[in-house]
């Protein structure tokens, strides 16, 4: 297109692209309890991670994925550890889209397995990978339940009643 001179198109382009990005940055990186954010902060962990046990005093951490449009997205998420390995969560009940499609952060994932975690301060880039090992899985999910009581309730229902649970493994990138 072009703008004859002194038009004012092009200026208000610029102001109202400029008032989104305000908008981003006033409204916040980080995610909340409900809405998801972008980028995370904090200090970056660049030795690696032996015995994850530390994250059992948190009941939430942030997880930040890589988008197809290149913005990251970042939500708070459920962990637990097993044999001191890390494992991220994810629950769909019926009536859910199909896995991962229910869930941003989980197509985002099986798209492009690396990600940010925040626990805490700290930042540690790692990598995810879906369990599809039924042992590891049952054993995983028990640490789930020992840590968070709802899993434990969900666990406890038939089989014919409980959600489908989704269980990453984390691993260094």
């Amino acid at each position: 297109m072009h703008y004859a001179p002194g038009s004012s198109k092009p200026r208000w382009l610029l102001n109202h692209l400029a008032l989104v990005f305000i908008a981003i940055l006033a409204i916040g990186c980080e995610p909340g309890d409900g809405p998801p954010g972008l980028w995370l902060g904090g200090e970056l962990v660049t030795t690696p991670v032996t015995d994850w046990s530390f994250t059992d005093e948190f009941q939430e951490i942030y997880l930040e994925t890589q988008t197809w449009y290149l913005i990251p997205h970042s939500v708070t998420i459920w962990c637990a550890t097993h044999n001191g390995q890390l494992y991220l969560f994810s629950i769909y009940s019926e009536g859910r889209d199909e896995f991962p499609e229910g869930r941003s952060w989980n197509r985002n994932v099986v798209r492009d397995p690396r990600v940010r975690l925040k626990i805490g301060s700290q930042l540690f880039e790692q990598r995810t990978i879906l369990v599809t090992n039924s042992a590891e899985k049952e054993a995983v999910l028990q640490a789930f339940a020992r840590k968070y009581t709802r899993v434990k309730e969900l666990l406890d229902k038939p089989e014919s009643e409980r959600p489908n649970f989704y269980c990453f493994h984390v691993e260094p990138r």
